[in-house]
């Protein structure tokens, strides 16, 4: 349990880390919960952090019905990640970088924080929650539900960002998926070579 924490703890600074440092200054987007909290901070001014709880809350009643494994497992990396968001918004545009390394490392960092919790089968829960609830039920593959989730917020994002945040944000995506897959296959490659007796 306390290996589960301090893994939720140090993956949520991180993606506060990256979102605030490096997404925020830019009006980066990335998919899921934490894009449209960002499109909503965007155009309303929204703290992130909170929107992210508050959209995740039907979500949540649903899984709590149908999947209490699910939902003890994520709920407490859903709300830490997204208190320790919000709490790390002063570091806003702390450290300047260009418009391209800024997408790379910001999702570089949020992707590490994913991939850490995951580590340790816990989550951040919103959207891919949903998916994997979605997909129980359903013949769509769970990776297929997430992806259509991703494009519709990305897509949101071009309609009020415009195209050239647009490609920059797609990077976002990008460096979040592949550290997140980095980290999560090196976990299933150790667990394959040293398995528990």
């Amino acid at each position: 349990m306390l290996a589960k924490m301090t893994a939720v703890f140090i993956g949520s600074f991180l993606m506060g880390i990256g979102i605030n440092v490096f997404i925020l200054p830019f009006h980066l987007l990335d998919g899921g919960m934490i894009g449209i909290g960002l499109l909503l901070k965007y155009v309303w001014g929204f703290k992130v952090g909170m929107t992210i709880i508050l959209l995740s809350i039907p979500i949540y009643f649903l899984v709590w019905k149908f999947d209490r494994s699910s939902f003890i497992n994520s709920i407490h990396g859903m709300l830490i990640s997204s208190f320790v968001i919000d709490l790390l918004l002063p570091l806003k545009g702390f450290i300047h970088l260009p418009v391209m390394e800024s997408a790379i490392t910001g999702g570089l960092l949020i992707g590490t924080g994913i991939g850490i919790m995951l580590r340790y089968e816990t989550s951040t829960g919103g959207t891919d929650l949903l998916a994997l609830f979605i997909s129980k039920r359903s013949s769509l593959n769970v990776g297929v539900i997430i992806f259509i989730i991703d494009a519709a917020v990305i897509l949101s994002g071009l309609y009020f960002m415009g195209e050239g945040m647009f490609f920059y944000s797609l990077i976002t995506i990008l460096s979040v998926a592949f550290a997140t897959s980095t980290l999560t296959l090196i976990h299933s490659i150790s667990i394959f070579l040293n398995p528990k007796p």
